[in-house]
């Protein structure tokens, strides 16, 4: 007889749907498992016995065969356990084989038979609702599971509740949605002294999403500044908590099946391997860029970086999404980020400080900044110089202005977005648009327009930069209230593209 249960195996968040055939047949006995498994699911057999074991169930002594099929797709992890458990136990005739056809199951078996978390429980919810199935996943998934709320989650805590389950004797109730993470109110714009034009810059960023790249000298706030960010940003709506979200489950990161409305914040340190920062590695993880969708990504320290990491970044920002590709297979993960980068104008970090400048200056600055490339520095919409902070500003006892109004600002601005982008629902903000659609939206006042094209030419404009500082115009124009863009906003938005001046 063959058993067949169903589970699913990861490429990027997406989950394919895997059929986990089991053939118990005459013959010496032997457990073996086909169709490209890993060290770990190949390690499951092990796991089984011990779990049969303690529900005192023995083992078939006949010839047992797991195919996983579709046989040519690699299947990683040990969420392979449970499904390859049902199926075994359907194929001794302990389960009903039709139970399992309405089915999808994942999760990891302990010795003593209990089932342990594991990675992907939503995106596995996600790949059930599409089947029109069940889910039966482990307890602790259960609540990360069931915010699909069109896919019935059954959550046991042991295979013996699974089997209870599936053969009517205690069925299990459905599991509850987790609760919305609550965060502690984060660092305030209100603790930053002076940096005005920063904090401006800040704003527009976040109204936005465009990249931003800040550069002063140590001690000037550039740090403190990128930190406050998430303190204006606007909650997620539920589609981007849900694509976050799923993001989170595969890399392991959702607890107690909480989810978060707040916008992911991820600053890897400058030593992170392009592993870590795209995303790679065992079972091609989802690396930073990924971990920061919908969010922002903070690279403190930016020349810092190997410059082969940075460069990796170019075409993410671009399209919005990352390929990391294996021998077999090209896995794509979502990475729509808000670039935001801190640098010293030199290594020795005073470059325009005479007095404290190392003997190489002004030579120290080219080389320093020269490690950023070009081409991603033209991908940086605002660049803005953030100078040491004054004595007069640190001693001034009024307190900035706080995050608040300007969330509320950047709320409205980007409501403005949401109303423009409605027809368009894979654009979501300003730094999205291109080609006609930013010429419809952007279109300055004849006066406007011949400002940009008299800057573009002194400045030397890329074509991508032309139409950034289009996309920036346009927001700044969203933070006024204003449906057209106008020489104002045009002359703002190209005083954040002029080069940083060396010395000064």
């Amino acid at each position: 007889m063959v058993a067949i249960a169903y589970t699913v195996a990861f490429e990027g968040i997406e989950g394919r749907l895997v059929e986990v055939q089991c053939s118990v047949a005459p013959g010496l006995p032997s457990f073996t498992i086909v169709g490209l498994p890993d060290k770990a699911v190949n390690e499951a057999k092990e796991r089984l016995r011990s779990a049969f074991s303690a529900m005192a169930i023995a083992m078939p002594s006949r010839r047992i065969t797991i195919n996983l099929s579709p046989a040519d797709l690699p299947k990683e992890g040990s969420h392979f356990d449970l499904p390859i458990a049902l199926a075994v136990l359907a194929a001794v005739e302990i389960l009903p084989a039709e139970e399992l056809a309405h089915i999808l199951s994942l999760g990891e078996l302990s010795l003593d038979g209990r089932i342990v978390a594991v990675a992907g429980a939503l995106p596995a919810a996600m790949a059930a609702a599409e089947e029109d199935r069940a889910l039966l996943c482990p307890a602790p998934c259960g609540g990360e599971a069931a915010w699909i709320a069109s896919v019935p989650v059954f959550a046991p805590a042991s295979l013996r509740e699974a089997v209870d389950h599936l053969t009517g004797r205690a069925p299990l109730r459905r599991a509850a949605p987790g609760e919305v993470a609550r965060h502690a109110d984060g660092p305030d714009l209100a603790d930053v002294r002076g940096q005005e034009r920063a904090r401006r810059a800040l704003e527009i960023a976040a109204a936005g999403r465009h990249h931003l790249l800040m550069s002063g000298p140590p001690g000037s706030g550039k740090s403190m500044l990128a930190k406050r960010l998430p303190s204006i940003l606007p909650p997620l709506s539920p589609e981007e908590t849900l694509e976050t979200s799923m993001i989170y489950s595969l890399a392991g990161n959702l607890k107690s099946g909480a989810i978060s409305r707040q916008s992911p914040f991820c600053e890897p340190h400058h030593t992170a391997s392009m592993a870590a920062i795209i995303g790679g590695g065992r079972g091609a993880r989802p690396g930073q860029v990924s971990l920061a969708h919908n969010g922002v990504l903070f690279l403190d320290e930016l020349p810092e970086f190997p410059r082969a990491v940075l460069d990796t970044l170019r075409q993410p920002i671009e399209t919005g999404e990352v390929v990391v590709a294996r021998a077999n297979a090209h896995i794509r993960y979502p990475c729509r980020f808000l670039l935001v980068a801190a640098a010293n104008p030199c290594r020795c970090g005073y470059l325009a400080d005479a007095s404290r400048a190392c003997a190489r200056v002004p030579q120290c600055g080219a080389d320093y900044m020269g490690k950023i490339s070009g081409p991603l520095m033209d991908r940086f919409d605002l660049r803005v110089e953030v100078p040491a902070v004054s004595l007069a500003d640190l001693d001034i006892r009024t307190p900035g202005e706080a995050s608040a109004p300007v969330a509320g600002r950047v709320a409205a601005a980007r409501q403005i977005q949401h109303d423009r982008f409605a027809a368009h629902p894979q654009i979501r903000v300003n730094a999205d648009a291109a080609g006609s659609l930013l010429e419809e939206i952007a279109t300055p006042d004849t006066e406007g327009r011949d400002l940009l094209l008299r800057a573009a030419e002194k400045l030397g404009l890329t074509a991508r930069g032309y139409h950034r500082v289009l996309r920036t115009a346009r927001t700044i124009a969203d933070l006024a209230a204003s449906p057209q863009v106008r020489s104002p906003h045009i002359a703002e938005a190209v005083s954040y593209r002029l080069p940083f001046i060396a010395g000064g």
